[in-house]
């Protein structure tokens, strides 16, 4: 049991910008991923003595365009025990931002815990001028310490923001507030201590999902659709024994007549078939006889494509194929 005045936070490293070394402060480019370790990160900020009581574990150090379905296996096996633990009040993960938003899904689905979990990153490695991460870091301690985060599901903290692992979504290649909940808006914000959430987290997660981390991971992969789109992509994947795609479909998730025929097929194959959208911003409806019951596809309302395949992976790997629509509008 902890027996200090101060939460105890574990924060767990996997590499990403926020650990980035570059040769040159001026270049937030051409900068090398996951470098630094988590000691030295923790290090770099003395202020977090003040508001935690830290335990550190390295359990990757890579760029996070290369996040892998055996490391999210990794995370979430060590993340569920540490949160068992009575000295462990929360936990933050340190994460590059190419993947985060899958990443904090996944967890938000899988974490079997009340106690908050928050995920930051940065968008200038550790060696920039007016480098991002520590500040952060700093402020993703700070959420994971609150009380009031506790039972909101997976949070990211990034550049004063506190959003929703099923909301938040990377919108920018480059500025410091990359990441934005588009449609629904952020929870709260985190600023010099102050921790503030202005709404609550409506659908099921964590502790109320029926999802955890499977022995192994079905195939599920994203197709796209645009402008003259054929359907050697999809014919290829059903091929190769794909259990689900996604379809990044435009507007309204509405598939080109170059594919849409060989996802029906693929449908009739077993295939699971989620259409969402490219756009960005919005919600999928599902079409009813005119699309999505004649073909046998899922609607996956507000997720974007590369959310919707975290679910679907979680929903067949559980076996959950005939009450697809259901999941989806659910979670």
């Amino acid at each position: 049991m902890n027996t200090s005045s101060l939460p105890r936070i574990a924060v767990i490293a996997t590499g990403g910008t926020i650990a980035g070394q570059a040769s040159d402060a001026s270049k937030t480019a051409g900068y090398k991923a996951g470098v630094v370790g988590v000691d030295k990160l923790l290090d770099a900020v003395p202020a977090l003595a003040s508001v935690a009581e830290i335990h550190a574990e390295q359990i990757a150090s890579i760029d996070s365009k290369d996040m892998s379905l055996a490391l999210w296996s990794t995370l979430a096996a060590r993340i569920n025990p540490l949160l068992k633990q009575d000295d462990i009040d929360g936990v933050v993960v340190t994460h590059g931002t190419d993947t985060l938003e899958e990443t904090a899904f996944l967890l938000h689905l899988t974490v079997k815990s009340a106690k908050p979990v928050v995920l930051t990153a940065a968008m200038r490695p550790s060696t920039a001028l007016f480098a991002d991460g520590l500040l952060n870091l700093l402020n993703a301690v700070t959420v994971a310490a609150s009380q009031d985060s506790i039972n909101k599901g997976v949070l990211v903290a990034f550049s004063n923001r506190i959003h929703s692992a099923r909301d938040v979504t990377k919108t920018s290649t480059y500025a410091v507030d990359a990441f934005q909940s588009l449609e629904i808006g952020v929870l709260g914000f985190v600023q010099d201590g102050r921790v503030e959430f202005q709404r609550n987290v409506t659908r099921p997660h964590t502790t109320s999902s029926e999802f955890s981390i499977p022995d192994a991971w079905p195939m599920v992969e994203i197709v796209a659709s645009y402008a003259g789109v054929s359907c050697v992509a999809v014919d290829a994947l059903v091929q190769a024994g794909v259990k689900g795609i996604v379809v990044a479909g435009t507007g309204n998730g509405s598939m080109h007549s170059g594919i849409t025929q060989a996802l029906a097929d693929a449908v009739k194959q077993g295939v699971a078939v989620v259409r969402s959208s490219r756009v960005g911003s919005g919600h999928v409806m599902r079409n009813g006889a005119a699309s999505d019951d004649a073909l046998g596809t899922i609607s996956a309302g507000g997720l974007n494509p590369y959310k919707a395949r975290v679910l679907l992976l979680l929903a067949l790997a559980a076996k959950t194929a005939q009450n697809l629509q259901h999941v989806f509008d659910t979670y």
